[in-house]
């Protein structure tokens, strides 16, 4: 009998146990896919000649933080920066999909702000399969230009006074597999791009942050990416756990990393998609702040 009662003991214990994990990951996700926290990086450069402060801003994915995003804008408004980097999908390339709370926002931001927007993998999509997103792409992208933001579509926008190239890359659809990393070859970023002016300092706005090596081959000093979502769900010591391309612990999930001479600055995202869950991963709203070496 004692036997018996210990092994339901110990079994009630582990369901126990379970349901109590089950309830803070439960609490942990409401709580998580609802906040941002505020991220300070400072990069230093000889190439810098005026200190520039820039706000990056990652797969909002729609998301709306409190009413006409007010929660974000008072957050960005409150560090006062010079820009507004976007690191893309700040929509959802799902058909009919609503994308007004990023509209809104990229609006708002306009009228304050000078904006540069780099696109990602979802803006990308809309414009690649009008039959399969119907006025989607062309209603975003009208919306953007009314607002007076012209996107980086492998174009380049300069910050003469701080030194600064400000280029945005759209890279080809296969480069963003499920599975597995497609090389890629070291001649597609120049031709994509052209040959980066080593004198000025090179931000890179590069949605997926996977090719990092090949941004830092090109010529960047800085590339600002996106697309990972901080791994959707993080633990510690592992950090984040998946990637969008159905990867387990992806090598890039947030934060910063350095290649050769360049630096890359990851967003963990503001929201996530299918499903809209974070778990011990908040959103992120970085502040990047841009100085002069000397």
């Amino acid at each position: 009998m004692s036997v018996y009662l210990a092994g339901r003991n110990m079994i009630e214990g582990i369901f126990a146990a379970a349901f109590a994990v089950i309830c803070i990951c439960l609490a942990a996700a409401v709580w998580d896919s609802n906040r941002f926290v505020t991220v300070t990086y400072d990069i230093k450069s000889d190439k810098i000649t005026k200190p520039c402060r820039l706000v990056l801003l990652a797969d909002l994915h729609n998301k709306s933080f409190g009413k006409g995003n007010k929660r974000l804008l008072t957050a960005i408004d409150e560090v006062s920066p010079d820009g507004i980097l976007v690191a893309g999908d700040m929509l959802t390339a799902i058909r009919g999909a609503d994308y007004s709370h990023a509209l809104a926002l990229m609006e708002k931001l306009s009228a304050k702000y000078r904006v540069y927007y780099g696109m990602g993998n979802h803006e990308y999509r809309l414009g690649l399969y009008p039959d399969d997103y119907p006025g989607m792409y062309e209603g975003y992208m009208s919306g953007l230009k009314g607002a007076g933001i012209e996107p980086l579509i492998n174009g380049t926008a300069y910050l003469p006074e701080c030194n600064i190239a400000v280029c945005g890359a759209q890279i080809d659809r296969t480069y963003y597999r499920h599975f597995r990393r497609k090389p890629m070859e070291t001649a597609y970023l120049p031709k994509l791009l052209g040959t980066p002016d080593r004198n000025m300092f090179q931000l890179l706005i590069a949605h997926n942050p996977v090719y990092f090596d090949a941004y830092a081959e090109w010529g960047a000093d800085l590339v600002v990416s996106g697309h990972v979502h901080g791994g959707i769900v993080r633990l510690p010591v592992f950090g984040g756990v998946l990637s969008p391309a159905i990867t387990l612990f992806p090598k890039y999930d947030g934060g910063m990393f350095t290649e050769n001479e360049s630096t890359m600055i990851l967003s963990r995202g503001l929201s996530s998609h299918t499903p809209p869950v974070r778990i011990f991963n908040p959103g992120e709203l970085i502040v990047i702040d841009l100085k002069p070496a000397k």
